[in-house]
Parts: C-alpha cells; structure tokens; sequence
C-alpha cells in the first residue's frame, strides 16, 4: 500500500494531556477486552470460516433488516408435494454457484508481524460487494466483539453524517456555514464541503496540534456547538487562517465546526445522528463517538486505559467528530459494505450513490490544484475526498487512523478491507502495506 499522510491525531495527545491534566497511558500493551469473546468467534490466529458462504451476501447484513422470504425453506411449496424424494433444483444450486476466496497467505504476515512488534494483537475483516463479509481473522487479544477506538479512521463517517444530511435537503454542502449556523457569520466564506475536505483554511493540526484558539476541540466540557462558536468567531486565528480552497491543511478544529455545522441543520445532537442515520439502519450496536483526548492517555500511541470499553469514558455533548469514534472490526465492515453498495444497508438507504461518489473523488485536485502529500515520481500522489485519503495511482481510498486502524476500498473491484491494531499510525500503515495486494489476489482470484 502506497504510504499515507494520515497525520495522526494522537501527535496533539501528548500536549492535550499535560494542559487538561490527562492520565499517563505509559503501558505499550493493552488491558484485557472487558467483554468475553462469545462462541462463535475464531480461535485468535484462525479465520472465520465466512469464504464458504459468499453467495448470501444478506447474511452478513443486520438481521432487523433481513427480508424473511429469502429462506428458500419459507419460499419452497415443499410441504404441498407428497413425494419427498423430488429434487428441489432452488435448494441445491447456491452450492455450486458458491465463490472460494484464499485468505491463507494473511495469518503468517500478521503472526510475524504481530510477534515481531510486540503488539496486544490484531483484527481484520474484508468485504466484498456481492458476497459481504468475505474473511475475519483475529490475532492476540482481539476478537469480534472488541470495541477498540479509531482515532482518524472516523472522519469518513462524520463526512457521511453531513452528506446524508445534503442528500435529506437540510443542509447544502456547498452553500456557506452561515446559511444554517447563526456563528458561521465568523468565516461567512467558509462552505461544509471545504471543512470535511480539509481546505477551509483554518488551522489544520500541522504546524501546533493544540493551537490554543482551538483547544475546545479536545475537551469533553461544553457543548459541540459552543466550541464550534469559540472556533469559528475567535479573533485570535486571524493571522494564522486563510482564504478557503487554496491549501489542504489537515485534520484539527474544522471537523468539530463541521459536527456542529450537521447538529445545526438538522436540529439533532451530534450523537443522534450517528446512531439514527448509520448505526441503527446498519445494525452497528458497537459504534459511537466520544472525546477521550484529554481523559485517558497521553502521547503517540494508544490509550489502552480504553480497555475496549466506552463506559471507561465521561459521557459528553462536545464528541470529537475527527477522531472519537469506537467501534468493532465486524461493524465498520458494514459501514464498508455499505460504501460498496451504493449506500444501502439491507433495504435501507443511507446515502445516495450521488453521495458517494462526492465523498470518494479527490476533490482537492480539481477544486485548487491541492495536494495531500508528495507528488511521486509517476506523478501520482495523493488526494483527498471528503473523509478518503485518494490515491491518485491506483484509485484506492483510505481513512487511516493514529491509532493503527486503516481501512481501505477498491471501488473498481467491488471490495473494501479493516485492519485494526492498538498501537500508531506508521505501524499500522506498514502491516497494511504489506497485506493490501495479499488481500487484493485473494479477492480478484
């Protein structure tokens, strides 16, 4: 996998820490999952044995979603026929049209590679857009049910809370924050689409992670909107912002204004929309979003005072919309597969394939000329969408985490991909560098 510049959002953690009074997160390893691994899930370094079943993709989908007369033992008038010993040909086809998918070459990367840095473990769950999930693996002390928190991996989601709202007709993503929030008059130029595209011309987390004027943004105090507010009428950024649409600058406060910018237009907490518009009609029970930035832990790397559990955090009316989500392996598939499937969740709609496709274009290339990282030598590079690092070689999209967690879609070939880990952003990249063309041969084989 080509390297991203998925900046990573603990680079402010160690800074938030010490001026807010966090706790020392010096352990390099992980407590244990505070929930018991249920009986259905792999041994640590063995798959699920999903492969063998691709041909009902709707299994893998939430079951208040599953139309029940998909059962072909509810759709056979078997029971009207007296001859048992009569074939059924609808019951005995899905076998031979099953598709096998080879995932046998991932186990021994992520072993070595788990033992070699001395990580807590390792998850990862492959969707494909047909078949759902294709594969699940688990290493150490993951399992399906360990909620561990994602760092920047949720910014794609935040952009989809904003997009779903374009889609509803709440909220115009290209019209000016001030068109929906009172306090937009601050920055009357500032649009939705250039917050969630990192090019509104505030001040991103490079050069100063905690540029004072925008400390809110990691304090789990207040309200979303009232740092939003501080954010955007502050006079003490006004030599430092500038003019929207003429350099990417990465991450930081403009993922809180955007966040407010959704609870301002749709009139619904932050939390709310998450829950009503992603997590229930795709059946994610894991998935929320907190601020846990200046609560637990402290510098570059995981805070493993998490313990895969929320209830270890203060609830909070300010989440950190760039970087505060949680959530299991095996749901953000499913935000994965819903990205595949022109954003349905079973039979319902999230986003609209027109959404979609606004949210995975490299907008910051056409928009400005503007560039996510180095220019490589094929003229490559990077770009960015709205929540996708864009990769201008192969086409792919990510939204990597400071914490490890990368997933990844290939559009053209119907597939996606979520590796999670507990450790950094730069150990995280690099086992994904060396599993992304292992996953690809399993799928397209």
């Amino acid at each position: 996998m080509r390297t991203r510049r998925a900046v990573p959002l603990s680079f402010a953690v160690a800074l938030v820490a010490a001026s807010c009074a966090g706790s020392d997160g010096a352990e390099p390893v992980a407590s244990e999952p505070s929930d018991e691994p249920d009986d259905t899930a792999p041994a640590t370094d063995e798959p699920v044995s999903t492969e063998t079943t691709p041909e009902a993709p709707a299994a893998t989908e939430p079951a208040a979603t599953e139309p029940g007369d998909t059962d072909p033992a509810d759709t056979e008038p078997g029971n009207t026929e007296p001859d048992v010993e009569e074939p059924a040909p609808e019951t005995t086809a899905a076998p031979v049209a099953a598709v096998e998918y080879d995932f046998s070459a991932v186990g021994p990367i992520v072993d070595d590679f788990v033992a070699e840095r001395g990580l807590n473990g390792a998850g990862l769950v492959v969707v494909q857009r047909d078949d759902g999930i294709v594969h699940e693996q688990y290493w150490g002390e993951f399992d399906a049910d360990r909620v561990s928190l994602i760092a920047s991996s949720s910014k794609m989601i935040t952009a989809g809370v904003l997009l779903n709202l374009d889609d509803r007709g709440l909220l115009d993503i290209d019209a000016p924050v001030a068109d929906v929030a009172e306090w937009g008059s601050g920055n009357p130029d500032i649009t939705p689409a250039q917050l969630i595209s990192n090019s509104s011309g505030l001040v991103g987390l490079f050069p100063n992670p905690v540029f004072p004027p925008y400390i809110c943004q990691y304090i789990a105090d207040g309200t979303l909107q009232d740092c939003a507010a501080s954010i955007f009428t502050t006079p003490d950024d006004d030599a430092d912002v500038i003019a929207p649409d003429s350099e990417f600058r990465y991450g930081g406060a403009q993922w809180s204004v955007a966040g407010a910018v959704a609870e301002a237009a749709s009139g619904q907490p932050f939390a709310e929309l998450v829950d009503e518009n992603f997590a229930q009609p795709c059946g994610l029970e894991s998935l929320g979003f907190n601020n846990h930035f200046a609560q637990i832990g402290s510098g570059f790397d995981y805070p493993v005072e998490f313990e895969g559990d929320p209830a270890n955090l203060v609830a909070t009316d300010n989440p950190n919309p760039e970087g505060g989500a949680y959530v299991t392996a095996p749901d953000y598939g499913q935000l994965l597969l819903m990205h595949l499937r022109d954003g349905m969740c079973g039979d319902t709609r999230v986003l609209s394939p027109e959404a979609l496709d606004t949210m995975h274009a490299d907008r910051i290339g056409p928009t400005y000329s503007g560039e996510a990282g180095e220019v490589d030598t094929a003229g490559g590079g990077t770009g960015y969408g709205m929540g996708w690092w864009v990769d201008r070689e192969t086409g792919r999209i990510s939204d990597g985490g400071a914490y490890g967690s990368v997933p990844w879609l290939d559009l053209d070939d119907g597939y996606g991909a979520y590796l999670v880990i507990e450790a950094d952003s730069g150990t995280g990249n690099e086992l994904s560098g060396l599993l992304e063309e292992v996953v690809h041969a399993a799928v397209t084989t």
